[in-house]
């Protein structure tokens, strides 16, 4: 154990660098008994070379595992019969992965990653919780960034659907990033969901660890679906590495005149299998998968007609006047809403505030109001 989790912290070994390693000498352990010229010939840095020649990692790994399990974490490494059989395919797995939570029902469920923009639409902040919801309903575990916008609103979904969600991050597990999202991950681990980093404790959230965040992302799941991204969004990385690693690449539509619908409906064009519900994910699964979660030749159909939103039961008179005016899909301004009502701005307030209490709606800038659900 202490070798992998040495090698992993040597400066200069990357994914990349460590696969080369492991083909050439076989193990981690082999490693740190290779020559300086077997090293050297595999064109390493200099400083890299004297590290695994001077052992520099091997006390502080094993103080490095000590911590984990104190967080209650641990790690796995690449030769190990719990390392993710699905990430392990991948051509550059991550040689170590820190883990905390329940991660060993998250790995043996079927993974579907949701991700997309930081800087999201209601439309696709609405559409990312609605479909983790569903999915995670059926037994489908959600994995996601952690980061701002579509991230949290997957994992928000798939908690919301009482199912297990994977928050992969490119920070140390003992790293919340962004620090808002603490609660979430609370949350998620309460909820039976599961953290996973390749990287050290204490590691900060650094530019260019997100890109080897993505492709354990989508390493991890069957398929990857992006519910909103730019024409520069960085989910579109992760969209391409899922195509390297022969995963499926889901999008949902979105508004042409949207700069967030330009990378999805862009996937579209270009391939990617159209989502409107979470039906359309799960056709595209393993048959053994598919068949345990959708109804007898429910798949031949193709089309499943979409059922509108039905509202709650409980709602009174004037709730269901509101109710009915709003949509997940865009935001109503209030003067509208008194306006089409025809309630008094009284009324109109506390059925707001009794509905945004309930977690129904959700209130949104310029004192608009859109459906949650």
């Amino acid at each position: 154990m202490k070798d992998w989790i040495s090698l992993n912290m040597t400066p200069g070994v990357g994914p990349r660098k460590a696969t080369q390693l492991l083909e050439r000498f076989g193990s981690a352990e082999n490693v740190f008994h290779a020559t300086r010229s077997e090293l050297e010939s595999l064109r390493l840095r200099p400083e890299t070379v004297e590290s695994i020649l001077k052992r520099e990692f091997y006390e502080k790994a094993v103080e490095e595992l000590e911590k984990v399990r104190e967080l209650g974490g641990d790690v796995l490494i690449l030769d190990d019969g719990s390392y993710p059989y699905l990430l392990r395919e991948i051509a550059d797995p991550p040689i170590t992965l820190y883990v905390m939570g329940d991660w060993r029902a998250c790995f043996d469920a079927p993974c579907v990653a949701v991700i997309g923009s930081r800087k999201c639409s209601t439309y696709g902040r609405n559409a990312s919780e609605m479909l983790a919801r569903d999915l995670a309903e059926q037994g489908i575990c959600i994995v996601s960034g952690l980061a701002r916008g579509i991230d949290t609103a997957a994992h928000e979904g798939a908690i919301v659907g009482k199912g297990r969600t994977i928050g992969v991050i490119g920070t140390g597990i003992d790293e919340v990033y962004p620090k808002e999202n603490a609660k979430l991950v609370d949350k998620i681990l309460e909820n039976g969901g599961a953290i996973v980093s390749q990287f050290p404790l204490g590691t900060p959230p650094l530019k260019d660890n997100f890109p080897y965040r993505n492709r354990i992302i989508s390493g991890l799941s069957l398929g990857v679906l992006l519910t909103e991204a730019t024409e520069r969004s960085g989910s579109l990385i992760t969209a391409r590495l899922a195509m390297e690693q022969n995963r499926e690449v889901l999008a949902v539509p979105g508004n042409i005149t949207s700069r967030n619908s330009i990378g999805t409906n862009y996937l579209i064009k270009s391939g990617a299998k159209l989502v409107q519900q979470w039906q359309d994910v799960v056709t595209e699964l393993p048959e053994e998968i598919k068949n345990a979660i959708l109804p007898p030749k429910l798949d031949e159909k193709k089309e499943i007609p979409k059922q509108p939103a039905l509202a709650p039961a409980n709602l009174n008179e004037n709730e269901r006047k509101i109710w009915d005016l709003l949509s997940p899909d865009e935001g109503v301004q209030i003067d509208i809403l008194q306006d089409e009502s025809n309630l008094s701005f009284g009324d109109l307030s506390k059925v707001l505030f009794d509905l945004e209490m309930r977690e129904l709606i959700r209130a949104l800038p310029g004192k608009c109001y859109a459906r949650k659900i």
